[in-house]
């Protein structure tokens, strides 16, 4: 059955019809913080895109080792040694890194960061991991700057500038050792395209050295937008996350604790329950590149590597990730736009159930008290009002 083409002014002119009004793209056009323009209305003249693939058959539910959850989960984050057979380890400690256990059945990916307070990188380290029989031997920590207040055009951008910095170090052969950990945050559909405009990115960047490489993701909760105040409402944030990094393709999701203060094992083992019933419900962590021709999403995924693009050559003409970070800039580019995130916040553009909406908490400090232009730290918005 073939359905009948419905022009653009057909469309218009029934959504006039059923909103009452001619003037439909203010109703329908919403401003967004990452000037990525969602259009109400989409066709199919765009050229069709690849496929972007992950690298893990399914993606992979993490959770943060606890014995009593072996039997549920294949994967773990650690924090310490542990002896586990027939699992994937996700390890972020450097001193884990160079003491732990290794066990024949397991896999262990590394995603310690090698870039050292001042963003110089600690060589030492570095090729310590990448002696190691690590599944994948060095990460790339971007979740500090989606923490802080990044766009995501700044997160993708650093991603890509930090991953030159360490193939000018140690030679292409590195990218095939590296993972990448992102945290993912509030804007749904603009957060699947971030996943999936990284995976672009990336495989461009391996070509310019006549590879043709996709990144190992992985991907957590974000903290910048979850509160003291009403704290369940940060598992329908979480779990919305969750939901856009498992679509977007990542190779593993990781739910941190949904509760800020007064974590428990409870409440640690319903964050990542989250993940379980997302997974066996929907069975959103299988299919692979689920928005593969969607127009919206290709759409905001062109937006976002372009937009990144741009940035990346930017950083580069300023010596590189390292440089960037020494001169001021990348703190000053998160800091504009954390500020004004911020202040969304406070005028309630941006609304946070239980904080600036139902009820409307009082503000007990300045944008001015939670952010410093020299300095990149993870803010919550809800600090605000705490």
């Amino acid at each position: 059955m073939e359905f009948p083409k419905i022009s653009l002014q057909d469309w218009e002119q029934l959504v006039q019809k059923q909103l009452k009004t001619e003037d439909i793209y203010s109703i329908l056009i919403k401003e967004n913080l990452e000037d990525i323009i969602v259009k109400p209305y989409y066709d199919n003249t765009n050229p069709a895109a690849p496929k972007l693939p992950r690298l893990e058959e399914s993606t992979h539910l993490v959770a943060k080792y606890n014995e009593t959850l072996e039997e549920d989960a294949y994967a773990f984050l650690i924090d310490e040694d542990v002896k586990v057979a027939e699992k994937i380890l996700f390890f972020t400690n450097a001193v884990l890194a160079k003491n732990i256990s290794q066990d024949a059945s397991n896999q262990y990916i590394s995603l310690v960061d090698v870039f050292n307070a001042d963003a110089s990188i600690n060589v030492e380290l570095a090729q310590y991991l990448l002696n190691q029989n690590f599944k994948r031997n060095i990460g790339v920590d971007l979740t500090i700057y989606q923490n802080a207040g990044a766009s995501l055009v700044q997160q993708l951008a650093i991603a890509l500038a930090k991953t030159k910095d360490l193939v000018e170090e140690f030679g292409a052969e590195i990218l095939d050792k590296l993972s990448f950990r992102f945290a993912v945050g509030y804007q749904y559909f603009l957060e699947i395209g971030k996943i999936r405009a990284f995976k672009y990115l990336f495989n461009q960047l391996s070509k310019e050295y006549g590879l043709n490489l996709f990144p190992y993701i992985f991907a957590e909760t974000s903290f910048r937008n979850k509160a003291n105040n009403d704290e369940e409402n940060n598992l329908i944030r979480s779990t919305l996350e969750l939901s856009a990094a498992m679509i977007g393709g990542a190779d593993a999701v990781f739910a941190n604790n949904f509760k800020i203060n007064n974590q428990s094992k409870l409440s640690e083992e319903v964050s990542f329950k989250q993940m379980i019933v997302l997974a066996y419900e929907s069975i959103i962590n299988v299919f692979e590149d689920a928005t593969s021709g969607s127009y919206v999403i290709e759409d905001i995924t062109r937006q976002l590597s372009e937009k990144t693009w741009t940035l990346f050559l930017n950083i580069e003409q300023n010596g590189g990730f390292t440089k960037s970070i020494a001169s001021g800039k990348i703190q000053e580019l998160i800091f504009n736009q954390a500020t004004k995130e911020q202040s969304w916040v406070e005028e309630g553009k941006i609304k946070l159930i239980g904080v600036n909406l139902y009820p409307k908490l009082d503000i007990t400090k300045s944008v001015a008290d939670l952010y410093n232009k020299n300095e990149i730290k993870a803010v919550r918005w809800a600090e605000m009002f705490e």
